[in-house]
């Protein structure tokens, strides 16, 4: 009885796990917004796109800042919340934050 009580808390444990630490965005299709509106979004913000595409359930902008930087933004599909960016040298805002960082 214990053995088996160990094992299900284990393997419920390993299940739960990896599903904390999922940077996906889970959200139905029916929720999201429209690509025209996550390049509104982008022009808004003065960056120029050469691709909008899905990773991971998110919206992901390439393209560059106003300042010319190369950068990668990741979009929350259903509110249009900038998650994350990334800037070609490496540079990038925190998670979650929605903050767009300047570093020069």
């Amino acid at each position: 009885m214990r053995r088996s009580l160990a094992i299900l808390t284990l393997a419920g444990g390993l299940a739960a796990g990896p599903a904390l630490a999922d940077d996906d965005c889970l959200v139905p299709m029916a929720d999201w917004q429209p690509r025209e509106a996550v390049a509104q979004l982008a022009a808004e913000q003065g960056w120029t796109v050469r691709r909008i595409k899905i990773d991971d359930g998110c919206y992901e902008i390439k393209g560059s800042d106003a300042a010319g930087r190369q950068i990668e933004v990741t979009v929350h599909p259903a509110t249009l919340e900038v998650i994350e960016i990334d800037y070609e040298d490496g540079r990038g805002a925190p998670r979650g934050t929605g903050a767009l960082r300047n570093d020069d």
